[in-house]
């Protein structure tokens, strides 16, 4: 049933065309999922209202129910019960068997999250630096960058002058790239204090210490631009450290990685100008 509701989830999202997934004012739930973990977040997250929700009634009603029936005026002479089986019974089985609901559920998305689908087809060393991110492709003949925010003064000599698609404090000059339904394996580490990358699309989280390396993945289910930040304080510029993945298919995918390493600027370029006019702005509704 879990993954039928996950897969009934995803079509509205597979009908659209690329998107760009960031926060939005005023948002209340979460970004449109770009991977199955994510889809499988946002249901665990929605099944767990159906016991958050009554516990808050019952508890809020007993507790308003305690406040009227035991007030001193309506109880001059209040009881002196010490103890109820039957109660103490019911407090005690009663959360066991909601947690034993939420816990199986809970430890195979915990599971899923450590596991990937299928042996990674590429990996990407990820490591904060204060304040910004360094990229390394572990490829046969590596690509490395830097990825720092974008600053308003050089919006229009990259291109990214649209602020719907290129957020303030989201968008940066050096995206990291990646294939669209590839499992892309990310090494997270931090060369000064800790860090955390975060992308909520994804439905990842992982912290960012120096000293040793964490692992994480995803596998992106649609192209598009997704936004991310760091997600740990780090220092008086935590809130200006933005991660930035963009999802293009296989065959744009190859044309960059191919001209990355030797001119990055000019691959992101001939990037953006083929996919050009197609990433709309993917509201969390969708």
């Amino acid at each position: 049933m879990k993954n039928i509701a996950v897969g009934l989830a995803t079509l509205p999202f597979l009908a659209t065309g690329a998107v760009a997934a960031q926060p939005e004012p005023w948002q209340m739930r979460f970004q449109p999922a770009a991977t199955g973990i994510m889809h499988e977040i946002t249901w665990f997250e929605e099944y767990t209202l159906w016991f958050i929700v009554p516990i808050t009634i019952l508890v809020m009603a007993l507790l308003a129910w305690c406040i009227l029936r035991f007030r001193a005026k309506a109880n001059p002479t209040p009881s002196r019960t010490s103890h109820n089986t039957l109660i103490e019974v019911i407090w005690t089985v009663g959360p066991v068997v909601v947690l034993l609901f939420l816990a199986v559920p809970s430890f195979q998305l915990l599971t899923a999250q450590y596991t990937p689908e299928e042996e990674p087809a590429l990996t990407i060393k990820a490591t904060g630096v204060q304040w910004y991110w360094d990229y390394e492709y572990q490829l046969e003949e590596p690509v490395s960058f830097s990825s720092l925010m974008l600053k308003e003064d050089e919006r229009a000599d990259a291109g990214k002058e649209d602020k719907s698609v290129y957020p303030r404090l989201l968008a940066v000059d050096n995206e990291v790239v990646v294939p669209v339904d590839t499992t892309v394996r990310v090494l997270v580490t931090a060369s000064d204090v800790i860090h955390a990358f975060a992308m909520p699309a994804f439905g990842v989280k992982v912290d960012a210490v120096p000293g040793r390396i964490n692992e994480t993945w995803f596998k992106a289910e649609k192209e598009g631009l997704y936004y991310g930040q760091c997600s740990e304080l780090c220092g008086k510029d935590h809130a200006f450290m933005p991660i930035a993945i963009r999802v293009v298919a296989q065959d744009q995918y190859d044309t960059w990685i191919a001209a990355a390493g030797e001119d990055l600027a000019g691959a992101n370029k001939a990037l953006m100008a083929a996919i050009e006019g197609n990433t709309k702005v993917a509201s969390a509704g969708e």
